[in-house]
């Protein structure tokens, strides 16, 4: 205790140090309410680590004690969201915040970020219109559909599509597509929070016409296919096909919903990728309502987009959990950009950060390994052996989970540290890299490395192994 009490002494007082601290702060553009808060809860980290005995010394000098604030104060002052250089070769990484958006999108978005817009406005009546119109006819044109909706996410967009018409009924699914969306979200918790029942039909990897006949009763509401867009069944398996559930569906009078989780506009076949379900193929089948994310295959901003008949689409828009779930004029402005391009194939897969980015020349990202592993592999030498390696990339977003993309990348093999250090303090550099460990090894998958990055990169890690 005595040891305590003599530590606990030692600890600086708030106003003193703010003093000592002012011309840094007034060199940073520190807001003083913000630096005051933040010595104060260094101060009270400090003491709390004393009193907890989890620490024996405290700064000894008034230089250490300013180079602890100082650090502190920085780190309170950046941004919490922050760029980092993605070096996964993870296309739509989740954690990463899945889809680029193109350039010429980014300019819409600061369009309705810096100007007022006709969100809710009808320029044609000069009275109140509605945000959905926006890009309705543009969703429906692409995807043959009648009518759309588009929502915050794509499980929002389930929810409220179960909560519209299966609410206080039941919903037949296969027992093989009851999938969990990511972060611990599954469907059959969505349906609960949607007031439907689940049913579940078949077994886990084979599910017939006939299992969700015998399921069906007076108390069905609703048909549900979920595309398994995040693992894979393979061997002794089968599901009932969209159009013959459609027809089911229409011998009961049952509308069939589908969710393709990370829908896509485009044919991926065209560049040698697995075929996936585009939503216009799901639509002609006759599926009454279609939903699908905007931020993945798509390669547009977070959304969850609902395509169908117009009949269910008015329900849907109806319903006052639409109020909760709408979009705002960030996501209208950039989807709208986005959807555009799909216009032109060739625009589309020259623009879209996602789809530019799978479909890419694996030769082409070579050659960007390359020029980074000649900036960096002499002046990383003495720390580190630099090579250049053939790896495999992945679309991610829970899309095609089962195909690797060949890619190019630079190995950074640590002479005398650990890869798990290096790997671990990389992520605190001013732009955090976040890479993967192969073997104990360090690799920075060139795909998802921007060329407009590349320089900054290389010059990041020189900077870093210089210390």
């Amino acid at each position: 205790m005595k040891n305590k009490n003599s530590l606990l002494r030692k600890l600086p007082k708030v106003d003193e140090t703010l003093h000592q601290l002012e011309p840094f702060i007034k060199a940073h553009a520190i807001a003083p309410l913000l630096a005051k808060r933040c010595v104060q809860k260094t101060i009270k980290c400090k003491r709390s680590e004393v009193l907890n005995e989890e620490l024996e010394r405290l700064p000894e000098s008034t230089a250490e004690w300013l180079q602890l604030f100082e650090t502190a104060l920085l780190k309170m002052n950046d941004f919490n969201l922050r760029r980092v250089f993605n070096g996964t070769g993870i296309v739509v990484h989740t954690n990463l915040g899945r889809s680029l958006l193109p350039e010429h999108t980014t300019r819409q978005l600061a369009l309705a970020s810096t100007h007022y817009t006709n969100l809710e406005f009808n320029l044609s009546t000069g009275k109140r219109g509605s945000r959905y119109s926006l890009v309705e006819d543009l969703l429906c044109d692409l995807c043959g559909a009648e009518a759309a909706l588009v929502v915050n996410n794509n499980a929002a967009a389930v929810l409220i599509c179960l909560d519209t018409l299966a609410n206080g009924g039941e919903v037949i699914v296969s027992r093989g597509q009851l999938v969990e969306i990511g972060g611990s979200f599954r469907i059959p918790d969505v349906m609960k929070k949607s007031g439907a029942k689940l049913v579940e039909v078949g077994a886990t990897n084979r599910t017939h016409r006939y299992d969700y006949e015998h399921a069906i009763s007076g108390q069905t509401s609703l048909l549900l296919r979920v595309h398994t867009s995040n693992f894979r069944l393979i061997g002794f398996t089968s599901q009932v096909s969209a159009e013959e559930l459609v027809e089911l569906g229409k011998k009961h009078q049952l509308p069939v919903m589908e969710d393709l989780g990370s829908g896509s506009l485009v044919d991926l076949s065209v560049c040698g990728l697995p075929s996936e379900p585009t939503v216009q193929e799901v639509v002609k089948s006759g599926v009454d309502v279609v939903t699908f994310s905007g931020d993945k295959l798509l390669g547009g901003p977070q959304a969850g987009i609902i395509v169908g008949r117009k009949d269910i689409i008015d329900l849907i828009k109806k319903n006052p959990l639409n109020r909760a779930l709408r979009i705002d004029k960030f996501t209208l402005a950039s989807l709208e950009s986005v959807l555009r391009d799909y216009y032109d194939l060739d625009v589309v897969f020259s623009r879209n950060q996602t789809l530019r980015m799978i479909s890419e020349d694996p030769l082409m990202i070579k050659k960007r390994a390359q020029k980074l592993r000649r900036r960096i592999v002499k002046p990383l030498a003495a720390v580190c052996d630099v090579r250049l390696i053939l790896t495999e990339s992945k679309v991610g977003g829970g899309a095609l989970p089962e195909y690797g993309l060949p890619s190019w990348g630079v190995q950074l093999l640590p002479k005398d540290r650990s890869t798990a250090a290096i790997e671990r303090d990389l992520r605190s550099m001013p732009v955090p890299l976040i890479g993967r460990i192969e073997n104990e090894c360090l690799i920075i998958d060139c795909r998802t490395v921007l060329d407009t990055e590349l320089a900054e990169l290389a010059d990041s890690l020189i900077s870093y192994f210089a210390k």
